[in-house]
């Protein structure tokens, strides 16, 4: 299985309390395994809050939804041993 790289990591952003923010990661392969959010070194899962998804096979994207001071933190992407954070 081909190793799969980070091509375009995360971007810090800045947001209002209340509006959403997406994070993007572009990886090297489609399909890749072993993928994960986190936020403050907590394990994301797809909910109401957070929705993660993946774009045209390589873009994967993480949004918050109606953020609040409690979601103020590091947002890390990983893909096997690669990682990238905002």
């Amino acid at each position: 299985e081909p190793d799969v790289t980070i091509v375009s990591g995360l971007k810090d952003m800045v947001v209002t309390e209340g509006d959403d923010v997406t994070f993007r990661c572009q990886v090297s392969h489609e399909n890749a395994r072993d993928v994960e959010w986190k936020l403050q070194d907590v394990a994301l899962q797809n909910n109401e809050m957070n929705e993660i998804s993946v774009e045209k096979g390589k873009i994967h994207t993480l949004t918050l939804r109606k953020v609040t001071e409690q979601d103020i933190g590091t947002v890390t992407f990983r893909v096997g041993p690669h990682t990238s954070t905002a």
